[in-house]
């Protein structure tokens, strides 16, 4: 499979099955298209030179630049980085026979907040139930389940997620000592996390946190009036105010490394990357601003008409970061971080995040649901931590999502990249774990898109 696209001056190639991206000039960039079927239909060496020449007599090329360009690509071709197969079908096949360990768990530490941010999946951190904090004991649990149920994967993997998981803090750091405690007898390690909407963070929580936390992610969506707008307190006064010294603080604490800060853009800023270039020149090095999935029923949520807008903002965003980046002042912006030379395992590009099957959320009363945003959702209740996993019938439909369940995603460009996309969005909007979110599909193609070429823009730059 080939994609090719322009962007920023470069005319892009991307082999989608090897993973190699090439830059060409104008003629190799036309004869692509032409060569291909040629290929696949058997023809080599002089035989498709030919066919090629016939083929192009109407582009603006002169025989010998044809040949010249054709003949490049044929070498591109017997070194299998142009028109290679796809090899990977099978590799799916085997991977769903295999028996499935858990390696991380998102621990739904509280079911509680402290904003009342508009768009939250978890109203308010009550996920369609009850306000709740998660005791010791069961998180205790859930940490036994997850060492019981790794096999001999070493790394595991803890997000304190809510609600708000400052609002039970002292839990929080009970079970970060019990879970060292498991380490070395068990021989496992345990990488924690944080998510945290910054409200409550003081100095105590960051020293803790920077001891323990491997990454830790700040929720804030950018400029004052977009984050105060889309994220108040309760009472309706904005949050924005309260939480950037800390952030910044914390930011600077831990180098500007192991952590970012996490906004969501919804259709009250599709200008996003002015917040994106506001959150940076407030001083934040690790930024992601995601767009927001809502119902057609929500007046924030991104309609298809605001997709040629959105795709605008992301080109306008990436010359903005290569722009930094050459002035010395480099932003990793997390949808645009892709790693062409070794990246993700085979596995990881075929299934994603791996939920339901590798990875759990668990509930305050200690309950097992595939991720976060099936929590309340009964039918996918998969068990609790006293029992395990009860309904494996649930997890085996997980274990066969990947990109070649789903149509939509065989013959797309960036497969490979998103992994077949997110299974509660896909089910959210389709009913169906299967299916895709088409709207975050056109956003993922060019977010793709935009970091290959920022990749292209850096190599030519340390040329």
């Amino acid at each position: 499979m080939i994609h090719q696209y322009k962007s920023n001056g470069y005319n892009i190639v991307m082999d989608v099955n090897s993973g190699s991206i090439h830059v060409v000039d104008d003629t190799v960039y036309d004869i692509i298209p032409v060569l291909e079927p040629i290929v696949k239909a058997g023809a080599r060496g002089e035989t498709a030179v030919e066919a090629v020449c016939m083929a192009c007599e109407n582009l603006p090329y002169s025989e010998s630049e044809i040949r010249e360009a054709c003949q490049e690509l044929l070498e591109l071709y017997e070194a299998g980085t142009l028109y290679s197969p796809d090899i990977y079908e099978d590799y799916v096949i085997d991977f769903k026979k295999r028996e499935t360990v858990v390696k991380a768990l998102c621990l739904h530490i509280a079911h509680d907040c402290n904003l009342a941010c508009r768009y939250c999946f978890a109203e308010e951190g009550e996920y369609h139930g009850r306000r709740a904090l998660m005791s010791y004991e069961v998180g205790k649990k859930a940490l036994d389940f997850l060492v019981a149920n790794s096999g001999n994967r070493v790394n595991l993997e803890v997000d304190f997620f809510g609600g708000e998981p400052t609002l039970n803090f002292d839990v929080v750091k009970q079970l970060v000592a019990y879970g060292r405690s498991l380490e070395e007898a068990n021989n496992k390690k345990f990488r924690f996390t944080l998510t945290t909407n910054g409200v409550l963070l003081n100095d105590e929580i960051m020293e803790f946190a920077n001891k323990e936390m491997a990454n830790v992610v700040l929720s804030i969506d950018g400029r004052k009036e977009i984050n105060d707008l889309m994220r108040p307190f309760r009472g309706g006064q904005g949050s924005y105010d309260t939480i950037v010294p800390k952030f910044k603080k914390f930011a600077d604490s831990r180098d500007q490394m192991n952590y970012y800060v996490r906004g969501t853009f919804t259709r009250n800023n599709l200008d996003f990357s002015e917040d994106v270039k506001h959150l940076a020149d407030l001083g934040f090095e690790q930024i992601s601003v995601e767009p927001v999935v809502a119902g057609p029923e929500d007046d924030y949520a991104l309609r298809d008409e605001d997709i040629p807008k959105i795709l605008e903002e992301y080109d306008k965003l990436a010359l903005d970061l290569i722009r930094r980046r050459r002035e010395g002042k480099p932003v990793n912006f997390f949808h645009f971080m892709i790693d062409l030379t070794g990246g993700p395992c085979v596995a990881k590009r075929l299934s994603g995040c791996g939920s339901g099957t590798e990875y759990l959320a668990v509930t305050p009363w200690g309950d097992l649901y595939p991720c976060h945003q099936f929590v309340g959702n009964e039918d996918f209740l998969l068990g609790n931590v006293d029992e395990g996993i009860v309904r494996t019938d649930i997890r085996d439909e997980f274990k066969c999502c990947n990109v070649y369940a789903k149509d939509k995603c065989r013959k797309c460009f960036a497969k490979f990249y998103c992994s077949g996309g997110c299974a509660a969005n896909s089910y959210n909007f389709h009913g169906n774990i299967n299916d895709a979110y088409d709207l975050g599909c056109e956003l993922q193609r060019k977010r793709v898109e935009c970091a290959i070429m920022m990749k292209v823009a850096q190599a030519e730059d340390e040329e």
